[in-house]
């Protein structure tokens, strides 16, 4: 069974094609990255969590945070519910981490705004 999908690592978006029955073999794509992407896609997706937490003690009432590494996305939903309750005080710099190892999947959440 073959899998069709558009890559979406860079801006040629590659057509890739995954023949699910041969190992997940990724044909289509123009660099290694696209091949790594069909395939993880497949079997294990992977998403960069991105929201907002609450600022005491500053100018904005909110600030931008991310995941600084991909996270399964089956933990997406966990990963928001966390980061609700979460809290920062002010000044913090872009980069600086709010919560370490987030679920034990080795990524951490980052400010991604100077407040």
């Amino acid at each position: 069974m073959m899998k069709e999908m558009i890559c979406i690592l860079c801006p040629v978006g590659c057509h890739l094609s995954i023949d699910v029955e041969n190992d997940y073999k990724v044909t289509g794509n123009s660099c290694p990255r696209g091949g790594v992407y069909g395939r993880e896609e497949l079997i294990a997706p992977k998403r960069v969590v991105t929201s907002t937490i609450r600022v005491l003690g500053g100018i904005h009432n909110m600030v931008p945070v991310k995941t600084d590494k991909s996270i399964p996305k089956e933990l997406m939903f966990e990963c928001m519910e966390i980061l609700k309750d979460v809290k920062v005080k002010s000044p913090m710099n872009v980069g600086d981490i709010v919560v370490e190892n987030i679920l034990n999947t080795g990524s951490n959440i980052v400010i991604t705004r100077d407040i």
